[in-house]
């Protein structure tokens, strides 16, 4: 076989066309990726950071600045120096620096000189677990970022829920790597009853062997199959191969009622594929959902046996309990109260309601 006839730059037209919907920003990225496109600098290293210092520039020593560009969201800076060209695109206090160098030793140590001590690390606390986010961005696609998430101990949390639903989270609190045989944790109830808290906890005492991720737009997930793949592949966060990961998807009751089918396409059928279809072969990957829903409501396919890790109704504290809890009868509903109704009872706001009046059918509603 012949040698090449030509460099794969050389049949790559390098052409910057602009229109009134770009931004400067938009030239400077475009700007940036020049000398990598023709081969000038063929090595790229980049980083994310999150948590960046106001002060931070996030440029080694030496480099010379050639555009900069500002909006109200996003700033971006190009730079270069000798043998190397940077790109800083900065948001909030999030940041994405990457480099491109004539060889890939320097593109690593440019790389890292512009983001030495760059941020913000807050000492985490006893009660804090790392927590990360996941969520797709108008400007970046899928991201994901990590915050540390206070969280009680289960022995803290444990009076917040009745007797058999204690039972059954102490249960799962207590699951190793070894005791996992379905892929999906599913907490159904009203409202106010616990259920982020108790997600919260289980973050805590599962961090030794898994990373816990918050999906913040789960309506998008399953209708974007880039998104799921993204998030199906994952980011392991610096963790050891073979840590196991676990999906929060909140208030999915539209996802999985029994209808859902009709209603949401094959948004299930994905959500099930990734919990134990082909989707998840491979992947030491869990989710947990939400939902308000009673279990009758509920798809079969979701509650079927052998499918779930955990299946727990996290309901009201009983009249006693809820009294237990509060150190009082005062307030207490004839049929018990939410852990919701009686933190505002404790605080001494419970809920705002309608005078009673002698008739009607409206009398007595809560607002």
């Amino acid at each position: 076989m012949g040698a090449m006839s030509a460099t794969p730059e050389s049949a790559l037209p390098i052409r910057l066309n602009v229109d009134d919907s770009d931004s400067p920003a938009d030239v400077v990225d475009a700007l940036f990726l020049g000398r990598f496109a023709t081969g000038e600098q063929p090595h790229a290293h980049s980083s994310s950071l999150d948590r960046v210092k106001k002060a931070a520039t996030l440029l080694p020593p030496g480099a010379t600045v050639l555009r900069t560009a500002r909006d109200d969201d996003r700033s971006a800076t190009l730079a270069e120096g000798d043998g190397w060209t940077l790109l800083v695109s900065r948001w909030n206090r999030g940041a994405d620096v990457t480099v491109t160098a004539t060889t890939e030793e320097l593109a690593r140590d440019v790389l890292e000189r512009a983001t030495e001590a760059a941020q913000d690390e807050p000492e985490p606390q006893p009660d804090d677990v790392t927590m990360g986010f996941w969520y797709v961005s108008p400007r970046r696609g899928p991201h994901r970022t990590t915050r540390q998430i206070s969280a009680g101990a289960w022995d803290e949390i444990r009076p917040h829920y009745s007797a058999p639903v204690a039972e059954a989270m102490e249960q799962l609190m207590k699951v190793t790597p070894d005791d996992i045989s379905g892929r999906l944790l599913l907490l159904h109830g009203p409202p106010g009853t616990g259920k982020t808290s108790a997600l919260r906890t289980l973050a805590r005492s599962w961090r030794d062997w898994c990373q816990v991720d918050c999906v913040l737009d789960p309506e998008r997930l399953f209708s974007d199959v880039g998104y799921l793949m993204d998030i199906a592949i994952g980011e392991d966060d610096g963790t050891a191969k073979g840590r196991w990961r676990l999906l929060l998807l909140e208030d999915c009751d539209e996802l999985i009622r029994g209808e859902a089918k009709h209603t949401a396409g094959q948004a299930l059928s994905r959500l099930l594929n990734l919990t134990d279809g082909l989707l998840g072969q491979g992947r030491n990957v869990l989710v947990a959902v939400t939902t308000n829903e009673d279990l009758e409501r509920l798809h079969p396919a979701v509650v079927r046996p052998g499918r779930c890790l955990a299946r727990i109704e996290v309901g009201p504290l009983t009249r006693r309990e809820s009294a237990r809890w509060l150190g009082t009868e005062e307030g207490v509903g004839r049929e018990g109260n939410t852990l919701a109704e009686l933190f505002a009872l404790r605080r001494g706001n419970g809920p705002a309601s309608v005078p009673k009046q002698e008739s009607g059918a409206d009398a007595g509603l809560y607002l």
